[in-house]
């Protein structure tokens, strides 16, 4: 029994020492080059995200390990007459998989009609993994002309957790949660075909 209780407890000292440092400067994801746009129907939301891999999720792939990037959006209205309000708020992921009999990289994209690429180069499989192109935010019907809107973007790259059985022995500890801050982009709603 001591022997479990002090392999725990070397194991959570372990795990403090591996949490990941913040700041664009460190080289940590962030969401890069967001724009906003119509289509006839709907606003649309564009970026990029960049420093989103690390050597654990490209080892953990190439073993066969998933690896699922969560993209969190809400857009906020602001008023003279009340604080701001979120009008719109939606979540999805995108997940990269490799077959390692066939050597081939497939990426499924959540949002809208679950859009399914395979290639055979890693770089192009994390191009398209980290790419937010034209995911549709909200109706344009439900945006007001000369209204100002705020749209707030955020990804999670990674989660691994302890196993199952340690979970419940040791409850808040985490290994890795990296995450981007909110970054947002704020614009005044002109008519119809053009944020």
């Amino acid at each position: 029994m001591l022997k479990k209780i002090l392999f725990l407890f070397l194991l959570i000292i372990i795990c403090q020492g591996h949490t990941p440092v913040r700041g664009e400067e460190s080289g940590d994801a962030v969401i890069t080059d967001l724009t906003a746009a119509t289509s006839d129907t709907h606003l649309l939301l564009f970026g990029t995200l960049r420093n989103s891999f690390t050597d654990e999720m490209l080892e953990g792939l190439h073993s066969g390990i998933p690896v699922r990037f969560s993209f969190f959006i809400e857009l906020h209205e602001f008023t003279r007459s009340m604080a701001d309000r979120i009008i719109a708020s939606r979540s999805f992921a995108h997940t990269l998989s490799y077959d390692i009999l066939k050597e081939i990289y497939r990426v499924e994209l959540e949002e809208d009609r679950r859009q399914n690429h395979s290639s055979a180069s890693l770089l192009e499989a994390q191009e398209v993994l980290n790419d937010l192109n034209g995911v549709k935010v909200i109706e344009l019907s439900k945006l007001s002309p000369g209204a100002t809107y705020t749209l707030r973007v955020k990804a999670e790259l990674f989660n691994k957790t302890l196993p199952l059985s340690l979970q419940h022995i040791v409850p808040f500890v985490s290994w890795w949660d990296i995450e981007t801050d909110w970054h947002t982009l704020s614009f005044t709603f002109g008519s119809p075909g053009s944020p």
